[in-house]
């Protein structure tokens, strides 16, 4: 059994969700400390040829608080402007007939709460990916919540029976092969391959929200995308 364990982006870079499609179960980290400055409310969307950030509003936002602990102002004026920002930047890719539609009921979606607005916009482009992986909340797992770092991660890869944990490669001094081991789990760390692809005439722009990649690309070429990766 192959686990992977990430906190809920806000339609994150193509390197997320080639770890979604490697592992059999992703657990949304979602009872952990929400990151300011960070990429859980906010992402980088073409526009005029360069990155710009788009940004979920939230309420009282605090590194104090878990990820559902926040909550989401729900203004639907300044969602309207959201989605009028991302239609003005790609109403004329090739797939903004199939991709807008998605983008703009996972923004119009009542769900104040920001992990719960995350993991439906996760399964949600999942499926229009046909990516088959199971997703369980974090905080839906009895465990033991003082544990901290690496020891929380080996105890939920327990829980849920995984031989092997699979992390983005960021996270490579993070954790230690020998404490895995020895709880006989493997662990490895995806490496995402260099991904280009036509964004309209402009020189390529690397590294943008999954938004930006299947505005470009239909969904067989995003799947080829999902493979270009390899686990070190």
């Amino acid at each position: 059994m192959k686990i992977g364990i990430m906190q809920p982006y806000f339609f994150p870079y193509i390197g997320y969700w080639q770890l979604i499609n490697a592992v059999d179960i992703y657990v949304i980290y979602d009872d952990v400390n929400f990151m300011k400055k960070g990429w859980i409310n906010r992402n980088n969307i073409l526009i005029n040829g360069q990155p710009k950030f788009i940004n979920l509003q939230i309420s009282k936002a605090s590194q104090n608080k878990l990820i559902n602990e926040i909550e989401l102002l729900g203004n639907e004026t300044y969602n309207a402007k959201l989605l009028k920002t991302i239609k003005a930047s790609y109403k004329k890719a090739p797939y903004y007939e199939e991709v807008f539609p998605l983008i703009k009921n996972i923004i119009e979606q009542d769900e104040k709460n920001l992990a719960k607005f995350l993991a439906e916009s996760i399964v949600e482009i999942s499926k229009y990916l046909g990516i088959k992986t199971k997703f369980v909340m974090s905080s839906d797992i009895e465990k033991n919540n003082s544990l901290r770092g690496q020891d929380k991660i080996i105890e939920i890869c327990k829980l849920l029976n995984a031989d092997v944990y699979i992390n983005s490669i960021g996270g490579r001094d993070l954790y230690l092969q020998k404490d895995f081991h020895s709880n006989g789990i493997e662990l490895k760390f995806l490496k995402a391959n260099e991904i280009k692809y036509k964004q309209f005439n402009n020189e390529f722009v690397p590294n943008l929200s999954i938004v930006d990649v299947m505005m470009f690309n239909a969904t067989n070429g995003v799947n080829h995308f999902l493979e270009e990766h390899e686990l070190i």
